[in-house]
């Protein structure tokens, strides 16, 4: 459903946020240890989601990743999800056709549309503070 990218995004952010709730700075091999993520790919989707001001980088030997306080309860999954992927997950074809739509419907379009409606809906009312907090008292997991 979502790129390789995107899923990274999400879990770093989700692992920065929660990091950051307990005051603590990430560095970028602590987040791709943390998350189980190809460090180089990870420093790359970290950089645009500090570039989106998503999350906030830092230089130099205190430097790394974090996630102001109070800031992670603003920030929803469809603003990642945006950063990374743009909008195509609200709009591809259930069965990949380039042509989709009300006019020329593939078999599964009508389904598919309630489908990613309730995708959007779910990202755009999900924040990244209360997936940190799942986290934090051991009902989610970043890794296995």
């Amino acid at each position: 459903m979502f790129s390789k990218a995107c899923q990274y995004g999400i879990k770093a952010s989700v692992y920065i946020a929660s990091q950051s709730e307990m005051g603590n700075r990430v560095s970028l091999k602590e987040i791709a240890s943390g998350i189980n993520s190809p460090e180089a790919f990870t420093a790359k989707i970290l950089h645009q989601l500090a570039k989106q001001d998503i999350l906030t980088s830092l230089k130099g030997p205190t430097g790394g990743f974090e996630i102001p306080k109070g800031r992670a309860e603003k920030i929803k999954l469809s603003t990642i999800v945006s950063a990374i992927d743009g909008d195509s997950i609200y709009m591809g074809c259930a069965l990949g056709f380039d042509r989709c739509d009300a006019l020329q419907p593939c078999p599964m379009h009508t389904k598919f549309v309630a489908v990613r409606e309730s995708l959007r809906e779910m990202l755009e009312n999900t924040s990244l503070h209360e997936l940190a907090n799942g986290l934090d008292i051991g009902m989610s997991f970043l890794k296995r």
